[in-house]
C-alpha cells in the first residue's frame, strides 16, 4: 500500500521551452509582450461591454465573462512561464503544481462550456429571432454562466483531489512549461489507475457533451441561414457567428487534443498547450473587435467619452 502524503518528491523541475539562454531570453520577451497585450485587451473589452449600454444584451454579457476568464486563464500559466524563463533552478513546489492544475482545469472547464452557452444564444438569436428576448432572459443569462462556472469547478474537484494523494518517489522533471494533470501521471510511483480512468472519461464526457451542444446549435444555424432568400441577410447572419466560430476553433480542439495526447514534452503537444492558454486569451478579444461592427462602434463611442472627459 502506498504511503498516503509521505512523497519523497516535493519539488518538480519545469523543463519549459528550451534550454538556450539566449532563446529563453527572447521567448521572455515575446511572451512578456503577450501576456501585456492580453491584459490590456480583455481589460478593455471588459470596460467597453460595461461602460456601454448598446453592449448590454446576451451575447456581450457572455462575451464579458469569456474575456474575464482569459485574463484568469493567462495569469495562471504565463507568470510562471516568465519566472522559469529568468531562473536557473524553474522549480515548482508539489502544492503549487496541484493549484496551477487545478485552475487550468477549473477555467479551461469554464471556458468551454461558455462556449457552447454561447452558441446556444447564437442559435437562439438567429433561428428564433422574434422570441430571442423572452428566451434569453437575464435570468437565464445569468443561471447559464454560473452553470458553466460550476461544471467547471466540479471538472477540477473530481480530477484535482485524487492527485493530491500520488506519491513521487524519484522522477520530478515535468517536460512542460506549466503543471497540467496529465504530465503529473508519468512521475508518480503510485498506481493512478483510477486517476487516468476518471481523467479520460471526465475530459471524454466534457468534450463531447460540449461538443455536441456546439454541433447541434450550428447545425440549426446554418439549415435557417442557407434557407435565408437575402444575400445581405445571409451574410449578416454568418458574420454574427464568425467570431465565436473562431474562438471555438483556437480553443475547443487545442485542448481536447492536448488532453488526449500521450505526455512526452513533444513540440505538438507544447504547442496545443501554448495554443489555447497563451493565444487564445490574447487573440479573442481581437476576434471579437476586428469582426464585430457593434464591438467597434462601441469602442469609437467610449473613446470618444474618454477625449471629451480629458479635454
Amino acid at each position: 500500500m502506498a504511503l498516503r502524503n509521505h512523497s519523497t518528491i516535493t519539488e518538480f523541475i519545469l523543463l519549459g521551452l528550451s534550454a538556450d539562454p539566449k532563446v529563453q531570453i527572447l521567448l521572455f520577451v515575446l511572451f512578456t509582450g503577450i501576456y501585456l497585450l492580453t491584459m490590456m485587451g480583455n481589460l478593455l473589452m471588459l470596460l467597453v461591454i460595461r461602460a456601454d449600454s448598446h453592449l448590454h444584451t446576451p451575447m456581450y454579457f457572455f462575451l464579458s465573462h469569456l474575456s474575464f476568464l482569459d485574463l484568469c486563464f493567462s495569469s495562471v500559466t504565463v507568470p510562471k512561464l516568465l519566472e522559469n524563463l529568468l531562473s536557473e533552478k524553474k522549480l515548482i513546489s508539489k502544492e503549487g503544481c496541484l493549484t496551477q492544475a487545478f485552475f487550468v482545469f477549473d477555467i479551461g472547464g469554464t471556458e468551454i462550456f461558455l462556449l457552447s452557452v454561447m452558441a446556444y444564444d447564437r442559435y437562439a438569436a438567429i433561428c428564433h429571432p422574434l422570441l430571442y428576448g423572452q428566451v434569453m432572459s437575464s435570468q437565464l443569462c445569468v443561471n447559464l454562466t454560473w452553470a458553466s462556472w460550476g461544471l467547471g469547478f466540479l471538472d477540477a474537484v473530481i480530477n484535482i483531489p485524487l492527485a493530491v494523494n500520488l506519491d513521487f518517489c524519484e522522477a520530478h522533471i515535468i517536460p512542460h512549461y506549466s503543471c497540467e494533470l496529465p504530465s503529473l501521471f508519468p512521475l508518480s510511483c503510485s498506481d493512478i489507475s483510477t486517476n487516468v480512468t476518471v481523467l479520460v472519461g471526465a475530459t471524454l464526457l466534457h468534450g463531447f457533451g460540449t461538443f455536441f451542444l456546439i454541433f447541434f446549435s450550428y447545425t440549426r444555424i446554418v439549415s435557417t441561414i442557407l434557407s435565408i432568400s437575402s444575400t445581405t441577410g445571409r451574410s449578416k447572419a454568418f458574420s454574427t457567428c464568425s467570431s465565436h466560430l473562431t474562438a471555438v476553433s483556437l480553443f475547443y480542439a487545442s485542448a481536447f487534443l492536448r488532453h488526449l495526447m500521450p505526455t512526452s514534452g513533444s513540440p505538438p503537444e507544447l504547442i496545443f498547450s501554448i495554443q489555447y492558454s497563451v493565444v487564445t486569451p490574447l487573440v479573442n478579444p481581437l476576434i471579437y473587435s476586428l469582426k464585430n461592427e457593434g464591438v467597434k462602434a462601441a469602442l469609437r463611442r467610449t473613446l470618444g467619452k474618454c477625449l471629451q472627459w480629458y479635454m
